[in-house]
């Protein structure tokens, strides 16, 4: 099944998809390995739609430095990738070998892996290291939830004013009001996240249904 914003029929979906940028050969095959694969992980490939909004998005404020915080097999990263500024650069944290070599092959198929720095190692650590300098034009956050709080603080001082940071599952397949899944510590991590950043003055916010949620904020 191709991923979709969650609370769309099967036919709407195909509809929604039909009626804008639709995945190309090498994204349709990549969704496709992604799924024989990695069976028991593709539900953490985000939805077609959503690759367009985000290739849209980086053409749209010309993003020509951008960070992505998990990065799994490659398509969100192949997305921003192609919307980049002549000289732009991207750079991904991810801790997988396994699920990284995958986008690998994708990045070089699409003749954008040179557009790309990817980094293994734990993302905090990838963060930290960084000049603390606003540089960044996007970000985007869709790794491990308990860490999205602190994966936000590293980032946010590191966006330019107008700059905009997209940080996914921030509705946690209607987990967030859920009360019963409310011990899960990645449901417990989405809750923490999505009221820090609400509360947040540096930053104005929606909420998007998207996905399983995105979150979309632009630093003041």
């Amino acid at each position: 099944m191709t991923p979709k914003s969650e609370h769309l029929s099967e036919a709407l979906h195909a509809y929604l998809v039909a009626q804008g940028m639709t995945p190309d050969p090498i994204q349709l095959d990549l969704i496709a390995e992604t799924q024989a694969a990695l069976p028991d992980q593709a539900g953490m490939q985000i939805a077609p739609e959503q690759g367009a909004f985000m290739t849209i998005l980086t053409r749209l404020i010309g993003a020509r430095n951008i960070v992505e915080v998990g990065t799994f097999t490659g398509y969100s990263a192949l997305a921003m990738a192609r919307g980049l500024a002549d000289g732009g650069r991207l750079l991904c944290c991810d801790v997988s070998e396994e699920f990284t070599s995958i986008a690998r092959k994708y990045w070089d198929r699409a003749g954008v892996a040179d557009r790309i720095d990817l980094v293994i190692a734990p993302a905090l650590q990838t963060l930290r290291a960084l000049p603390t300098d606003a540089a960044f034009d996007l970000a985007f956050i869709d790794a491990d939830k308990e860490g999205y709080v602190d994966y936000w603080e590293e980032i946010v001082p590191r966006m330019r004013s107008n700059g905009v940071i997209l940080v996914d599952n921030t509705l946690s397949h209607g987990r967030v009001i859920d009360e019963s899944t409310h011990g899960s510590s990645s449901v417990q991590g989405i809750l923490r996240f999505n009221e820090h950043a609400r509360t947040d003055a540096r930053v104005e916010l929606v909420l998007l249904p998207v996905g399983d949620g995105l979150t979309f904020a632009r630093k003041l």
